[in-house]
Parts: C-alpha cells; structure tokens; sequence
C-alpha cells in the first residue's frame, strides 16, 4: 500500500499551494485513494477520499476544501451534492461525463484506471467534471488522453513500469505529460512526489 506525500504548486507561478499526504491501494472490488492536505501555514487544507470499482469507475468521491464538501459517485454519467460551509445550502449536480477530476495526483490515475490506454492506440476523448479549488465549484471540461509511452526500469525493489501520458484540453488545445508508475505520480504538472514510503502497486 502505497504512502506518500505529494506537493502541489501553482501552474503558473510555481507557489507552493499545499502538501497531500496520501495512501491508497487496490482492492477486492478496485482502488482507493485517501488523503489529507496541508497548507503551507501548516492548516488542514481539505481531503480527499475517492474509490474506483474494478472498471476503474468513481463509485465514491467526497472532497472537503475550505468548508466546502463534495460527495460524488458514477450515476447516470456522473452525480454530485455540493454542501456549503454552513451546512444548510446543499447544490445537487448530473453531467453526462465519464468521471471527475481536480488537483489531486488521485485524479490523474483514475482517469488512467478507467481509460486503460496502450502505447499503440489512439488518442481518446474523455469528458470530465473537475472541482476547482477553492470552493469546489464544478465544471465540466473535455479532455485527450494518448500513452506516448512504456518503459520498465530496474530498481531495488524489483521492475517499475512507467507509463507516459500526453494530456490535451479541448477547449484551449493545451498539452502538458503526465508520468505514472502503478498508482503513483511520478511527475505531473502542479505536482511532485516528494516522499514515497513503499512502491506503487500495479494493476491486473
């Protein structure tokens, strides 16, 4: 089971935004992902606990950023109840997309997860909820996900696939690469691994 931490900058200007100390680990039914984010003043930042089925489907996302939280699951497309900091304001949502995505490096493995890309296929469209920070607010975006490549390298602990991804938004034709090895990111925009206690796990 892997255990980590990750930091997580601004895109633009490198600030760090916050640290996300994670677990996560595959299961009899598929993936879970928790974790707790700290801001750079040491506050509790939000967390984040999200569980994938063996199809690599979101069967439970809840997200909490500044009193905000969010509860969310693979229903009808995809499902969600957004609750305000006072509780008493609830904003249900449906959108026809395939899964969710938002800053946490959990996003990026489970749109993998679900895609199951190989180095020879082509470039697949996907269509994402993503909740932005740092009131959780949804928005649907488009996106291409393509496997550039797949390399195998050989450390202490026995092979380490990496897969390398080229992302692209619809919307602006932006590209950026993202480096995954099993259930980790190694290296993404926004996002460094900065301490990793055991290695990934890899899926079937």
């Amino acid at each position: 089971m892997p255990r980590g931490r990750y930091s997580l900058h601004d895109q633009h200007d490198h600030t760090l935004l916050a640290e996300e100390h994670f677990h996560c680990a595959p299961g009899p039914s598929g993936w879970r992902y928790v974790s707790q984010l700290t801001a750079p003043s040491g506050d509790h930042a939000g967390s984040v606990d999200l569980a994938l089925d063996e199809l690599g489907r979101p069967i439970r996302l809840e997200l909490h950023a500044a009193s905000w939280q969010v509860r969310a699951a693979a229903l009808d497309g995809v499902t969600w109840v957004r609750t305000d900091p006072t509780g008493t304001e609830a904003t249900e949502g449906n959108v026809r997309a395939h899964a969710f995505t938002g800053t946490s490096p959990a996003f990026l493995i489970a749109i993998a997860r679900l895609l199951r890309l190989t180095p020879s296929a082509p470039a697949t469209r996907v269509r994402l909820v993503a909740f932005t920070d740092p009131v959780l607010a949804p928005r649907t975006t488009d996106q291409s996900w393509a496997l550039i490549e797949r390399e195998t390298h050989a450390t202490d602990n026995g092979p380490l696939t990496v897969d390398e991804y080229q992302v692209t938004a619809l919307d602006t034709g932006e590209r950026h690469t993202v480096h995954l090895a099993g259930d980790v990111v190694l290296a993404a925009p926004g996002i460094e691994l900065e301490h990793l206690e055991t290695p990934p796990s890899t899926f079937d």
